[in-house]
């Protein structure tokens, strides 16, 4: 069973439909104690990072949340569900998940025709293009943004794959049980389908 966290601030709805359309069975994590219940946790997300981290907070979800990554369960975070998951955000003042060690940071483009925020199709290219959760998809593939902010991890050996947007950035990171991605899968066609399935699978894993 995939657990969706629900914390006022995640595009649950598409996030939802997209899971369901690989095959898999889903419910909504509302509290701390529903995290036990899920094989697989997802972190969705859009909105401000102080915001996010405070939803996490008043439903009790941070401590188990936490509890069952450090226990290696698998876990996606999407878009500002990726960001929280670092020690701290430009965008505020609250601490992160601090289960990656690294910033937020916002985006300061010298190339003043790039707008913020980045909002449409870029390519993500990756670290190593045999990639199990990009498996049938392929590197340089297009996938869908919104965002203001990016990650910038300490251990870079993390990243997956980065993307360019006036910077390159980490779009893409990977460590143990842990995926996390800044574009949103859940809008991103057949490719956002595919990632969906391979990391539902688990073959990355392996």
């Amino acid at each position: 069973m995939v657990g969706i966290i629900n914390y006022g601030a995640g595009n649950i709805r598409s996030v939802c439909s997209s899971i369901i359309a690989c095959g898999k069975k889903v419910f909504l994590i509302e509290r701390g104690s529903d995290i036990k219940k899920s094989d697989i946790i997802v972190l969705p997300g859009v909105g401000a990072f102080d915001d996010g981290m405070k939803g996490l907070s008043l439903k009790g979800i941070i401590g188990p949340l936490v509890e069952e990554i450090d226990k290696g369960k698998p876990f996606l975070g999407i878009c500002l569900g990726f960001q929280m998951l670092f020690s701290h955000s430009e965008e505020g003042d609250s601490k992160g998940l601090g289960i990656i060690k690294g910033e937020v940071k916002r985006f300061k483009l010298k190339n003043k025709k790039l707008k913020v925020p980045h909002m449409g199709w870029s390519r993500v290219k990756l670290s190593e293009p045999d990639n199990p959760l990009f498996f049938n998809i392929g590197d340089n593939n297009y996938f869908y943004f919104a965002h203001s902010y990016y990650v910038q991890p300490d251990d870079i050996s993390v990243v997956a794959g980065t993307t360019e947007y006036g910077i390159e950035f980490a779009s893409f990171i990977k460590k143990d049980n842990i995926v996390g991605v800044q574009f949103h899968p859940e809008k991103s066609g057949e490719s956002g389908i595919k990632f969906l399935k391979n990391f539902l699978e688990g073959i990355w894993l392996q």
